[in-house]
């Protein structure tokens, strides 16, 4: 029998010294609201891997730190338009959702569409609906907008007015905001009865022309499970992962090239950013349960809990670890 093992990223990108603090505490809020419902104590529900992942992926939808949610980065016209996937691996079913406006969890609105059964995909107006129509409240509107993406957005107009490359969103300006370019979120559980679901939820990046939609929702590219094989989710430059199908790429090195997890995670991370010229990262659990975690964007924001013990990171070469529950002193 597996041992359940949940597994988070809080996104890919040129995250500055000053938000590593945030990053870690937004990792490990968010890996200890979600334990308790994969753990065997709260793992009696056939549902527990899903309830799991959207746990993790909602706690971050609700920190500033991560650009999902609230938090998430601005478009052009300065607003904010996000998207989500969530994906089981026994029956392959998915939810993808984008271009969502003034609701606060998209990854529950992906969860609803998936437990409809009957569509996959919805953008827009027709996504908007089904949030407001199965539970979501509308905010007012720009409750969702942040000072530090205002911040980004400013920076990054300013770079294009000066004819500076935008390509791949690279606006590190400042050390008071949320970095532009990754900060996606998501989660992968394996439960003890082997099902492995994949999370997946974003606000895009800075300066994104309205309507755009990236990698995130993109079964293949920022979500993929399947029980045979494992379970990716991905962040970093969406046109570049949209353009490599990231996702698929690793699990295909696992199923056909015999790779581990983590052999898979780091080479085609590698390849893709050698191809394309932009840069990502992606978790990963497989089939029998063991992890992988590569990034080649300089920071990457994860981590995951099995037995009884958080490990987590943000920089190449270097993890931490801390016990799940305090000791009491």
């Amino acid at each position: 029998m597996p041992r359940p093992i949940l597994l988070i990223h809080g996104g890919a990108g040129d995250i500055t010294d000053a938000r590593v603090e945030g990053k870690f505490k937004g990792i490990k809020d968010a890996l200890r609201a979600a334990w308790k419902l994969l753990e065997p104590a709260g793992a009696e529900s056939s549902s527990s891997a899903l309830n799991a992942v959207e746990a993790a992926v909602r706690s971050m939808e609700l920190d500033e730190s991560f650009n999902a949610g609230y938090g998430s980065c601005l478009n052009t016209a300065g607003a904010v338009e996000m998207e989500a996937s969530l994906m089981e691996g026994r029956e392959l079913r998915a939810g993808c959702v984008t271009l969502l406006t003034d609701v606060m969890h998209p990854i529950t609105v992906a969860r609803r569409l998936m437990e409809k059964r009957r569509h996959v995909f919805l953008g827009g107006q027709a996504a908007q609906e089904l949030a407001l129509s199965t539970g979501s409240e509308k905010l007012p509107a720009g409750a969702l907008v942040t000072d530090s993406a205002r911040q980004a957005l400013r920076e990054f107009l300013e770079q294009e007015a000066k004819g500076l490359d935008t390509t791949f969103a690279r606006t590190e300006l400042d050390d008071a905001r949320t970095d532009p370019k990754g900060d996606t979120v998501g989660a992968v559980a394996m439960d003890a009865s082997g099902l492995i679901v994949v999370g997946t939820s974003t606000g895009g990046i800075t300066g994104k022309w309205p309507g755009r939609i990236g990698d995130t929702p993109l079964l293949g590219c920022g979500t993929y499970a399947d029980n045979t094989v494992g379970g990716v989710s991905t962040t970093g430059h969406g046109e570049t992962i949209m353009r490599y199908n990231l996702a698929q790429r690793i699990l295909g090195a696992i199923q056909h090239q015999g790779l581990s997890a983590q052999a898979a995670a780091e080479r085609e991370c590698q390849k893709m950013t050698e191809r394309i010229g932009g840069t990502g990262g992606a978790i990963v659990i497989d089939h029998k349960g063991e992890v992988g975690i590569s990034w080649t964007s300089r920071r990457m924001a994860w981590g995951y809990v099995r037995d009884g013990i958080i490990h987590y990171g943000i920089n190449h070469n270097e993890v931490f670890q801390e016990p799940l529950v305090a000791k009491a002193e």
